[in-house]
Formats: C-alpha cells, sequence, structure tokens
C-alpha cells in the first residue's frame, strides 16, 4: 500500500474545532514530516503547543530554555489533501500508468487527487 500523504502535501484540516473557536478546522499547511508507524504528519502552523523547556547551556554559552510554541503531529485521517485545481480537500487514488523514457516503456503508480483526476 502506497503513502497516499507525503511529506511536502498541501493539505487541510477537515476535523476538531472551527478557527474562530480557537481550532485548526479549515486551515491549510503543508506536511513537513511523516509518522507512518503511528499515523501522524506535522503540518506547518497547525496543531500548535506550548512546551516548557528546561534551562541549560549549549557548548558556546547561550542559555536555553523557557516556554516554546512548536507543532505536534495529527492524526492522517484529520487531514485531507487539497486538490491543485480547485484548492479544495480531496481523496487521493492510486493509477498505473504508462511512461516512456529514453525509448524504454514503464509502468509507474501514480498517485491523483479523486475530485479532478489531476496527479499530485
Amino acid at each position: 500500500m502506497g503513502a497516499k500523504i507525503k511529506k511536502g502535501d498541501l493539505v487541510q484540516v477537515i476535523t476538531g474545532a472551527k478557527a474562530e473557536r480557537g481550532g485548526d478546522r479549515g486551515k491549510q499547511g503543508k506536511v513537513l514530516k511523516v509518522f507512518p508507524d503511528s499515523n501522524r504528519v506535522l503540518v506547518e502552523g497547525i496543531n500548535r503547543v506550548t512546551k516548557h523547556t528546561r534551562a541549560g547551556q549549549t557548548e558556546s554559552g547561550a542559555s536555553t530554555g523557557g516556554i516554546q510554541v512548536v507543532e505536534a503531529p495529527i492524526h492522517v485521517s484529520n487531514v485531507a489533501v487539497l486538490d491543485p485545481e480547485s484548492k479544495k480537500p480531496t481523496r487521493v487514488g492510486f493509477r498505473e500508468e504508462t511512461v516512456e523514457k529514453n525509448g524504454v516503456k514503464k509502468t509507474v503508480r501514480v498517485r491523483y487527487a479523486k475530485a479532478s483526476g489531476k496527479a499530485l
């Protein structure tokens, strides 16, 4: 089974509280990292949490620590890939296409947006 969501994809949050209620539903962002073992993705600007880090010193002498706001992973089922044509959330499908390169025909699996049929 291929990966429906990959690093670099533009996705939209489709579940949770709306933005006016302090949630992330409807927000869009780029996938920074995929965690296939836990079925989670890290999306830029989505699911931001406050993290308290203990104060310490680096080799250069700069003090670390304090309160940082970082992104936390979100479950894959809560995001949908955006259609490259309409910029709306869509499902992802797979199809096999034959590509000719240097006179050699090769069959490749292509991810495509189900709404428009455009390749991702």
